[in-house]
């Protein structure tokens, strides 16, 4: 295979793991809940929150493979040690969202074969090591992330044929919300913490590292594949929005359990629901997949054999979140602590990002960051903080 048509394929790749990543069962539900909540107006919340995600992720892609560098390599560089901190948060968060990954393929077999729910733990669990017990690892992942997350695109889209949603009054709210914007801006925030929130953005990246795409020379190809992770997420996240807007414009209230599924249901009964499982298995493989393959990322540096045998841990990191899903089922303290957690990550990660692009040892003297970008930058940093903080204290007082 020519290195051209090799880098080509690690751009989409990379691309559609970090979009894949994003579309785990959360995302279906939040989705579902939200559109159920503000009707038309949730056009509005997807186009706010795709721009300041796409600012995060053009920031933090950007530095990391100028540099060559992992997230938690420019993290101890701006500051010695906390690289560390970044790690620790990132792999608690990814292990976290995995058991519920797992628990979202469980759903998933269920809803799409009637398999009981710990069976399929297992399957979830089964379906997502075989990609990893192969030997060209990256690449399976690569065509994975690809076919599944075509077949989520198709599979919604036929649903939208059949519930036909009023596509025109979805317009003009995704520019003009009748519900108002600053009530929007709650699920604004929550949205951009599940597009590009936690270890998500980082998966491309460092997917981009690991495929020899870095430096420079090949910033157009690195801000291509970003953009095109974001726009694929999107398409996905607008075409559920239009399939579920399609029954709740009809008075349907949702079955707030699983939102997603019901709605599939509601508007092209039984084989919608069926639908709606093979989407949600698809898309808690691939979030399974892009978890745990970059959190792992996130460990290599710090130890050669986990470098060495990357594969294996990232395969024991599957099994341990399966492991904990089929014993303790929906571990819903652990849920809530990660989510916390996961609420702080982004304007962290971002803001560790925005130094260092200013900073000639780490990013070279003749790298020039976009002002524009670092004032965008900024603005999403402070938005992201303080939902980060507010989630962070009013999950931590649930707990308490």
């Amino acid at each position: 295979m020519s290195e051209k048509k090799k880098s080509g394929g690690a751009l989409l790749g990379a691309a559609f793991l970090m979009a894949t990543s994003a579309i785990g069962p959360g995302f279906l539900t939040q989705t579902a809940t939200f559109t159920g909540q503000y009707q038309e107006s949730f056009g509005f919340v997807i186009l706010v929150s795709v721009i300041l995600a796409a600012i995060a992720q053009l920031n933090i892609w950007r530095v990391l493979c100028v540099t060559g560098l992992r997230g938690q390599d420019v993290s101890n560089k701006v500051l010695p040690g906390l690289g560390y901190l970044v790690s620790i948060l990132i792999v608690f968060g990814g292990l976290v969202f995995n058991i519920g990954n797992v628990g979202g393929g469980a759903l998933g077999f269920n809803t799409l074969l009637g398999i009981p729910t710990k069976v399929g733990y297992i399957l979830a669990g089964l379906l997502a090591i075989l990609v990893f017990v192969l030997k060209n690892a990256k690449s399976a992942m690569d065509t994975i992330t690809k076919v599944l997350g075509a077949i989520m695109i198709i599979v919604i889209f036929v649903v939208i044929i059949v519930v036909k949603p009023p596509v025109g009054s979805a317009l003009k709210n995704t520019f003009v919300p009748e519900a108002g914007a600053t009530n929007l801006i709650p699920a604004i925030l929550t949205l951009l913490g599940g597009t590009v929130g936690g270890y998500i953005t980082f998966s491309g990246a460092h997917r981009l590292i690991d495929a020899g795409i870095t430096g420079e020379k090949n910033l157009k190809e690195i801000n291509r594949s970003s953009v095109m992770g974001m726009i694929i997420a999107t398409i996905v996240r607008i075409f559920l929005f239009l399939a579920v807007l399609g029954v709740v414009v009809k008075g349907v209230t949702l079955d707030a359990a699983n939102p997603a599924a019901d709605a599939f249901k509601q508007g092209a009964g039984e084989i919608g629901y069926r639908f709606a499982g093979l989407v949600l298995l698809c898309a808690a493989i691939t979030s399974i997949i892009g978890a745990a393959y970059t959190s792992v990322s996130f460990l290599k540096t710090f130890s050669k054999s986990i470098e060495e045998n990357e594969n294996k841990v990232i395969i024991g990191f599957i099994v341990i979140s399966t492991a904990i899903m089929f014993i303790l089922g929906n571990p819903a303290v652990l849920l809530v602590l990660a989510g916390a957690v996961n609420g702080l990550i982004l304007p962290i990660t971002l803001a560790i990002c925005l130094i260092a692009a200013h900073k000639k040892s780490i990013m070279g003297e003749n790298y020039h960051h976009p002002v524009v970008l670092t004032i965008l930058g900024v603005i999403v940093v402070i938005l992201t903080a303080y939902l980060g903080v507010t989630t962070f204290v009013s999950k931590i007082g649930t707990l308490l």
